[in-house]
């Protein structure tokens, strides 16, 4: 009797207007080959932030799955990160 527990990135959606990449993986537990359990979690990943100055920070997107990071960066345009940032810094907290 062999359990193995795995995680695999299962679906990977851009969503919104500034192109959030929304991950879901799986936990997945099997006997013998046999899946007994599959369980879910989700994270979203932004371009980036600005920081105290406004200055613009990239996300580091080095530990994403390597499909993620390929998403990532074909929709991560300079116009995407120049539109989040500009909405950023008009919905700053005061």
């Amino acid at each position: 009797m062999a359990l193995t527990k795995t995680i695999e990135v299962d679906k990977v959606e851009v969503v919104g207007e500034h192109k959030h990449v929304q991950v879901r993986t799986a936990t997945v537990v099997k006997e013998d080959g046999t899946e007994l359990s599959r369980s879910f979690s989700r994270h979203v990943v932004q371009a980036g932030t600005i920081d105290a100055d406004d200055k613009w920070v990239d996300t580091d997107i080095s530990g994403e799955d390597a499909e993620v990071q390929a998403i990532a960066n074909a929709v991560w345009t300079d116009a995407v990160k120049a539109a989040y940032k500009t909405w950023l810094i008009a919905n700053k907290p005061s």
